[in-house]
């Protein structure tokens, strides 16, 4: 066994040289990413097929709904705190964890507020589960976004492990709960109470239990809070902007067409997020080294990674028939939709020009990509729900994708 292990070694070393990275770090930490986005994947994966096959599919457009609300309202809540926790840690100033914690409770508060303003509105109105929904969010919102960064400081560690298995745990027991309660109601509220009890739970332990791993000493606190203050009001606009596309489906096209759209990019989106360890994996080591090293082979890599993207690509266009057929039946009528939303997945190659901004803390280039995409995001999100429903969705949500990745690789060369 030592034996092999030393072979691996040496020949992660040997091709250092070709792909211009460190492959032990890169496999060490990528493994254990991999595995728990291969868990997020499956887990999410049947969960979105118990939903498909036990949920009415307007009862799966709600509910899909009030996540994107719950989402949106996330903007309260500081949500660049985390990046700046990361990257203070990865330079050993992890006393940062609690004033962070604090902060971002005391902003989610104003959500709190927001939320139920909402929900007296939807309450006024005549629609309780919108209202019962959003009081929901409310209530749980603040914890459960503030104790998350327990995840910042592991990642600016490097202990990939122990974000993995923590979320792992989370993740599982989540999507256990949900699935479990789908063979005893289709009470939406029911469903939307235990994603956010169950995760706002779990956070707080893990929470807790990595507070006394931290450092109390250190004086960069001020300066750690005011940059996640910076990058939480340039993602504003871009958190919006995540969750519009959902919001707009429901409320132009209505709740089938929600469910339609939402069973579309779920595949995709999950493919996605694999590589979205990428970014996890480099923003440490952006941090700490110096821009020169990194500009010499950051286009090479982002090479790489095209390469294999569109192979995915190719091969899921192919696929997806066969899965729609197989799994989810009664939503036929997404297949379509997939197939063009899966073409945007060549622009995860920006995630490395992202995260080598985001770790050399270049404020400016940062303003301008999380102000400028978002923005163009939400205009083409809109006139495409507006005018062409689902479809003019899922065009604009890949167009926009190509736009911003353009941008932020524009940004990152100068």
């Amino acid at each position: 066994m030592q034996n092999i292990r030393q072979k691996v070694y040496q020949w992660l070393r040997g091709s250092e040289g070709f792909f211009k990275t460190d492959m032990v770090y890169l496999a060490k930490g990528g493994f254990w990413l991999t595995l728990g986005q291969v868990v997020a994947s499956i887990s999410s994966f049947l969960l979105a097929i118990a939903f498909a096959n036990l949920l009415p599919r307007e009862v799966y457009g709600t509910y899909k709904y009030i996540l994107a609300i719950g989402g949106t309202l996330t903007v309260f809540t500081l949500t660049g705190m985390g990046t700046a926790v990361t990257q203070a840690v990865a330079r050993g100033l992890d006393n940062v964890l609690l004033p962070a914690f604090k902060a971002r409770l005391q902003w989610g508060l104003v959500g709190t507020l927001v939320s139920f303003t909402g929900s007296a509105y939807y309450y006024l109105n005549d629609n309780i589960t919108l209202s019962l929904g959003l009081l929901i969010i409310g209530i749980f919102m603040p914890v459960m976004e503030a104790s998350v960064l327990y995840d910042s400081v592991w990642h600016g560690k490097k202990r990939f492990d122990l974000t993995t298995k923590y979320f792992v745990v989370g993740q599982l027991t989540s999507v256990s709960l949900s699935i479990l309660a789908l063979f005893f109601t289709t009470n939406v509220l029911v469903l939307v109470f235990i994603y956010f009890a169950s995760w706002t739970f779990l956070r707080i332990i893990f929470f807790k239990r990595t507070l006394p791993q931290v450092s109390a000493e250190g004086e960069d606190a001020p300066a750690t809070l005011s940059y996640g203050k910076h990058l939480s009001l340039m993602g504003v606009i871009g958190v919006v902007a995540n969750y519009a596309d959902r919001i707009l489906v429901f409320h132009y096209v209505g709740a089938v067409e929600a469910a339609i759209y939402s069973i579309a990019i779920a595949i995709p989106e999950q493919i996605k997020g694999v590589f979205k360890n990428v970014g996890n994996l480099a923003l440490p080591k952006f941090s700490e080294r110096p821009e020169e090293d990194i500009q010499k082979s950051l286009w090479g890599k982002m090479g790489k990674m095209a390469i294999v993207l569109l192979m995915v690509i190719v091969l899921y266009i192919f696929a997806a028939p066969y899965v729609f057929r197989i799994l989810f039946p009664q939503y036929l009528d997404s297949i379509f939709y997939s197939q063009i939303f899966i073409t945007s997945l060549i622009t995860a190659v920006s995630i490395l020009p992202l995260s080598y901004l985001q770790g050399q803390a270049r404020k400016k280039e940062l303003y301008i990509f999380n102000t400028a995409t978002p923005v163009i995001q939400l205009v083409l999100l809109f006139c495409g729900a507006y005018f062409y429903g689902v479809l003019g969705v899922v065009f604009a949500r890949v167009a926009s994708r190509f736009i911003n990745s353009a941008i932020i690789i524009l940004l990152s060369r100068n």
